[in-house]
């Protein structure tokens, strides 16, 4: 059960989960993650382990929260005055972020997650402010956009040896962008 909505932003609430947040990022640098326990966890929160199992149900689901809240972007997707550059830079910053060890621990995490097609909407809402840029007319879809660039990179990195390059990567986008 990941935290639930409604809850008083600033409050008690979001001091644990700052707090909880803060603690299984410290752990998991310095421990590999099948070592990392609820107990370990509430610890260097300085919560008690029941207080993250009432709230996260366990440890899957509260991984599933802490990566979800990592894929949140930290500001708008680079605007490089083209749909294909913009295109482009937001691709291969996806890429390169999804490749990286913490991406493919952030991928398998929120596998586990109790909310799913959220990081469908993270995605959409970023591709989104991309497409809103520019004519309705030349601009394709967010969903073609999800299905030809992020769904081939994801795939790639988890069930290939090799993740697309960037060649591959922008091929994708020129595909995308045909009527």
């Amino acid at each position: 059960m990941v935290i639930k909505e409604g809850l008083r932003p600033g409050g008690r609430s979001a001091r644990v989960q700052a707090s909880v947040h803060s603690a299984v990022h410290e752990l998991l640098e310095v421990h590999a993650r099948s070592s990392v326990t609820v107990p370990m966890i509430a610890a260097r929160a300085g919560v008690t382990p029941s207080t993250i199992y009432r709230r996260w149900g366990d440890l899957g689901a509260l991984l599933a929260d802490v990566a979800l809240a990592r894929m949140r972007p930290d500001s708008e997707p680079a605007d490089t005055g083209s749909l294909r550059g913009d295109l482009r830079a937001w691709a291969e910053q996806y890429l390169d972020e999804m490749n990286s060890e913490p991406g493919r621990m952030m991928m398998r995490d929120v596998q586990c997650s109790q909310t799913p097609g959220y990081c469908v909407s993270i995605l959409s809402a970023q591709l989104q402010a991309i497409v809103d840029r520019y004519p309705a007319d030349t601009a394709p879809s967010v969903d073609r956009l999800i299905n030809l660039l992020a769904a081939p990179t994801v795939f790639r990195i988890l069930f290939s040896n090799t993740p697309l390059t960037v060649a591959e990567l922008h091929a994708l986008i020129e595909l995308a962008l045909k009527a």
